[in-house]
């Protein structure tokens, strides 16, 4: 009998050990046990003599924190084995109190000395745990016994312990600030630490603790750099950034000549500038080109720093991280320190992070959207990879249409509005609207198209959607404040606009362009006036303020027609509620209606009004984002959060690079060192254009094996995805030249005197072995560069034996020679998607040709047509929608539909009856066709359908299976497998079809609507379909589109119908109520919000398509 059985035995076998953690739990087991009763037997078996049962009891309690459950009331109980003999009891108590040490804060005080007693422990483990838990108890009482313990640790002999260490650092700090200067003593040894185990965490308690020491980082500046490509992921961001800070205060600006040569030739002229000002300021630009070019002549040439050369170069390889927190760190750096040519190969690193999960595209899209605005051109080639998609999230959309916007040039303006004029047909209306503003800012920013794109506009001003109109007159009027005296006719037709459009800013757009204008429409501008001014006191602020600037407009340059019209808004105004409107009437009566009171003003009330007013400059609002650092919180939300260190200004002299000298011993300078040297320069380990795909991690000579698995930071995951041969072939020629170009620059007496000591000094003669593994690792990491899973990878020097890489190197040699690539493509890599196609070139291309009549004509009917995305057409209820399951030619000869039966299922009336339909196309027959491998949303069911054990060729059969949706859209996954294939699909319900029809007379449909109200009725004006205005017509739309049953009504002018949600039985009820020329108001009230919000937009496309 096993220990545990004898323990289940003696406590009366009322249950087995596996279910002890539930035996007195009330909520699984005995309902009517008290609480104090919970984990009696885990209490039991930690006070057991035998460690077994200790060890069974401390796994399950460590389960039970990770499941989440609290486990806080067994602390007494644990921390009592804190002194337990056996290290594997030991070390989970330790899991345990770090976890609840500094909520039992005084329970863990009494345990202290045995804390103390773990730091002297032997094994590596339970010292680091020790020192873990040590620094979890939030007491200033125990600093410095805390103190004391970090300095011991810093110099202990595991690197595992020197870690933890540093990672106490920060807690102590936090706990009582003023032992700063004692804990960068300990900072300053660690930093001297040669481990990758050490490196990331001391360089996250420096930023934490001593940001503002730079000092402490000279000496070891090289030793970071070289130790950068084995240190751990977190690690490498926190040094990229850290050393991002670093060199901006160490080294020159290396695109100094560049920014002196862009002032010197007056920059840019400011888009809207008056050639009087131009003229003016002549003089003065000379003068101050004058002094600039002095000052050139004096400036001596740049040249780059070879330390700052160092942190590129071993910074680039990094780009290939399957870590996207990594890349996104390397990319930063390149942006703000590299030279403006070598900023480029960031490019396609950050357009394959495209790739990741939506919020890594987030974060991307928002840095890349910096980037465009200073750096157009080292994105222009990868300008598909920002076209959007209908999966995408709006917040991608926006992002990626800023992209593109900041993209655009004369070049490809062309295919960047033909993109455009299909995003403005979207379903998504905040994506719509940030279109039509992207077309905007294209048509001020490149003069060429504005035309095209005003006509563009204009056509959407007859659109049927009131939001897109609204956002067409609020651009249309930026666009017409350049050029107003070409475009009367289009403030015309925006002033007939004022019966239709109801949405506030639009309407006072409109306003301010007719007041602004008022000139070129002499006519209409009085009669806009007198209708504005019946509806004044209905309106909202933002549009009675206009109103009143439009009647003080017209009174200076139309008095005879408007000013008892005047008078009468500013009588209306005066008594308004809101006090800014009351005051902008009496501010404006006296400026225009001369008193004997008025002051001097009244004499420039027309220069006041009718001044000349500059056209707005439509920006991006990612302009000045770039003073915050790239890949920053700060910068995605464009403010400053706390914890932020600004990213230093380039110094104007170059600081003294001989701080970073670092004395070499003689010892190190042997003939095995220079015979290793010469190793490295047959077989460079990264050259320029290539690099690991992952970090790896150097083991150090002290530590044993399970200081290796402990620290590491994550598992690997294998790549999803594989590129194209043709890709791989030619990233593989490019990399066999750049290698071999790179060794000839190596073979040359190059004299790089700090930089070559100090990376020599790194070489260790213990790291012999782990250099070579790292060399063989390389070739396998090759083959999963381009993986897109974003887990951070863990070592590879430790997870295969020499005769597997050997057996790999074997297999990538026998590969066949790859093929010859032409040489006008441009090249392509791992980093491109199939269907990218890098875009030629920029040419000069004549204005004439450059557009196009095809992209006046696709631009002046930018319209909203809904019918592009509109579903299918809807049949009506007799005949049930059929839905393809499996294709033809993905089933491979076998065909399935499906198709929502509406009637009851019969073995569970919670679930929709789904009919498949299953065609056999082949020529052979099909055998025993089944469901496999559902895959379900939680509280989703699925009844099988019945096994057909024989479909013959040419024939069709059928079957009934039973899904409860649980009231929700989402897709029911399975496999239908038949005797040799499995194919996956899913089943996706249209909302309508998550209800079944209930029977209601007319007052009790009343009744329940009266409950119905509020938050849970929602109501939708429309206009019927030509085709629909019947009520024949109106009943048989809205009963293909939901399951629903009329309900009786008295009324011509209503239909109603009734229905409930299948899973839940909640009522949903439908009355669409019609009025003159297909005028309609659609209301549908139901105690689930969104399953009523999407009823209303698909009966909405019923009635209107």
């Amino acid at each position: 009998m096993s220990a545990s059985s004898a323990f289940n035995d003696d406590k009366g076998g009322s249950s087995s050990v596996g279910e002890a953690e539930y035996a007195y739990d009330p909520v699984s087991g005995k309902i009517f046990s008290s609480d104090y009763n919970r984990h009696d037997d885990l209490k039991e078996m930690l006070d057991s003599n035998k460690d077994s049962l200790k060890l069974e009891a401390m796994k399950r309690i460590v389960a039970m924190i990770a499941r989440g459950k609290n486990a806080s009331d067994l602390f007494p109980a644990v921390v009592k084995n804190v002194a337990c003999k056996n290290i594997e009891v030991k070390k989970l108590v330790y899991v345990y109190l770090v976890r609840y040490a500094e909520e039992q804060q005084d329970l863990a005080l009494l345990s202290i000395s045995t804390f103390q007693r773990g730091l002297k422990d032997p094994n590596q483990l339970i010292r680091a745990s020790a020192l873990r838990v040590l620094s979890s108890i939030r007491v200033t009482i125990i600093v410095p016994i805390m103190m004391l313990a970090i300095k011991e640790a810093a110099s202990d002999m595991s690197p595992y312990v020197r870690k933890t260490a540093a990672h106490a650092i920060p807690k102590l700090y936090s706990l009582d600030p003023e032992q700063k200067d004692q804990l960068i003593e300990v900072i300053e040894k660690l930093l001297a630490d040669k481990t990758t185990l050490v490196a990331g965490s001391v360089v996250m308690a420096f930023e934490e603790v001593c940001p503002e020491r730079i000092d402490l980082i000279h000496k070891n500046y090289r030793k970071l750099c070289n130790l950068l490509i084995d240190v751990e992921e977190w690690g490498q961001v926190v040094i990229i950034n850290m050393l991002t800070r670093y060199a901006r205060t160490q080294f020159l600006n290396p695109n100094i000549n560049e920014s002196l040569l862009e002032e010197g030739s007056g920059g840019d002229k400011t888009f809207y500038g008056s050639d009087e000002d131009e003229d003016e300021d002549d003089d003065e630009k000379e003068k101050e080109k004058k002094a600039e070019a002095a000052a050139m002549a004096k400036r001596k040439p740049y040249v780059m720093d070879p330390d700052h050369r160092l942190l590129l170069r071993n910074t680039k390889p990094l780009l290939q991280s399957r870590n996207a927190a990594v890349v996104m760190a390397v990319a930063q750096l390149y942006f703000h320190l590299a030279p403006k040519a070598e900023v480029g190969v960031i490019a396609k690193a950050l357009v394959r992070l495209l790739r990741s999960h939506s919020e890594v595209q987030f974060v991307v899209l928002q840095n890349v959207a910096t980037m465009t605005i200073k750096r157009r051109g080292m994105f222009e080639p990868y300008l598909k990879s920002f076209y959007i998609r209908s999966t995408d999230p709006t917040q991608i959309k926006v992002l990626k249409l800023e992209v593109l916007t900041n993209l655009a040039n004369e070049t490809n303006i062309s295919t960047i509005l033909r993109e455009f004029q299909t995003y403005i047909k979207s379903m998504d209306k905040d994506f719509v609207a940030a279109t039509i503003q992207a077309i905007g800012r294209c048509a001020t920013n490149i003069g060429e198209v504005r035309d095209t794109c005003l006509n563009g506009l204009v056509q959407l001003l007859s659109n049927r959607d009131e939001l897109v109109v609204a956002e067409s007159v609020v651009v249309i009027k930026k666009l017409l404040q350049m050029q107003p005296e070409k475009h009367s006719d289009i403030i015309k037709h925006m002033a007939k606009l004022t019966d239709n459009i109801q949405v506030p800013m639009a309407r006072a757009s409109i306003l301010w362009l007719i007041g602004e204008y008022c000139e070129h429409v002499p006519k209409i501008a009085p009669d806009v006036l007198r209708k504005m001014a019946k509806s004044f006191t209905n309106e909202e602020d933002i549009v009675k303020l206009q109103i009143i600037n439009l009647a003080a407009k017209l009174y200076l340059t139309n008095s005879k027609q408007t000013k008892l019209l005047t008078q009468y808004v500013l009588n209306l105004a005066k008594y308004d509620q809101n006090y800014d409107i009351r005051d902008r009437a009496r501010f404006i009566r006296q400026l225009i209606v001369p008193t004997e009171k008025s002051g001097a003003l009244s004499k420039y009330a027309k220069k006041l009004f009718l001044a000349l007013k500059p056209a707005p400059v439509l920006e991006s609002p990612f302009k000045d984002r770039d003073h915050f650092q790239l890949g920053s919180l700060s910068h995605l939300l464009n403010a400053k959060a706390g914890g932020y260190q600004e990213l230093p200004d380039w110094p104007e002299a170059a600081p003294d690079p001989s701080v970073r000298n670092v004395e070499v011993p003689e010892w190190t300078k042997c003939s095995s060192r220079e015979k290793r040297k010469e190793k490295k320069v047959e077989k460079p380990f990264y050259s320029d254009s290539e690099g690991e795909s992952g970090p790896t991690e150097s083991a150090d000579s002290e530590s044993d094996s399970a200081t290796a698995s402990d620290s590491r930071s994550g598992s690997e995951e294998s790549g999803s995805g594989s590129e194209s041969e043709s890709e791989e072939d030619s990233e593989s020629e490019e990399e066999e030249e750049e290698k071999k170009s790179k060794k000839k620059e190596l073979k040359k007496p190059v004299q790089e005197s700090e930089s070559e000591q100090s990376s020599e000094e790194e070489d260790r003669k213990p790291e012999k072995k782990s250099k070579q593994q790292k060399s063989d690792s390389e070739s396998e990491s090759d083959e999963d560069e381009e993986s897109e899973s974003e887990s951070s990878p863990s070592e590879s020097e430790d997870s295969e034996s020499e005769a597997e890489v050997k057996k790999k190197k074997k297999v990538a040699e026998s590969k066949p020679p790859s093929k010859p690539v032409k040489k006008e493509k441009k090249e392509m890599s791992l980093l491109d998607l199939d269907d990218f196609e890098p875009a030629p070139s920029p040419q000069v291309t004549p204005v004439n040709t450059l557009l196009s009549n095809s992209l006046v004509t696709d631009l002046e009917g930018l319209s909203l047509s809904d019918s592009v995305l509109s579903p299918a057409t809807i049949a009506p209820s007799s005949a049930l929608k059929n839905y393809e399951l499996l294709h033809r030619i993905t089933g491979e000869g076998l065909t399935v539909e499906y198709c929502f039966s509406r009637q009851p299922f019969s073995p569970d009336a919670n679930m929709v009856a789904v009919q498949l339909q299953f065609t056999n196309n082949s020529s052979s027959d099909t055998k025993s066709l089944h469901m496999e491998d559902v895959k379900l949303q939680s509280g989703m069911r699925v009844k099988e359908f019945p096994e057909i054990e024989l479909l013959p060729a040419g024939e069709t059969a059928s079957a009934v299976m039973g899904i409860d949706f649980c009231d929700s859209t989402q897709a029911a996954n399975f496999q239908l497998c038949t005797h040799t294939k499995k194919f996956f699909v899913s089943i996706q319900p249209p909302v309508g079809e998550l209800m079944r029809t209930v029977f209601l007379t007319e007052n009790e449909f009343k009744k329940e609507q009266g409950q119905l109200m509020g938050m849970n009725e929602i109501t939708e004006k429309l206009t019927l379909d030509a085709r629909c205005r019947n009520e024949h017509a109106i009943v048989q739309r809205v009963t293909a589109a939901a399951n629903l049953s009329r309900v009786p009504c008295g009324s011509d002018k209503e239909c109603r119908f009734a229905g409930r949600t299948v899973t839940s039985s909640s009522l949903v009820l439908v009355t669409v109520a019609t009025r003159e020329e297909g005028a309609a108001q659609l209301t549908v009230n139901c105690e689930k919000m969104v399953i009523g919000t999407m009823l209303v937009k698909d009966i909405l496309l019923a009635l209107t398509q």
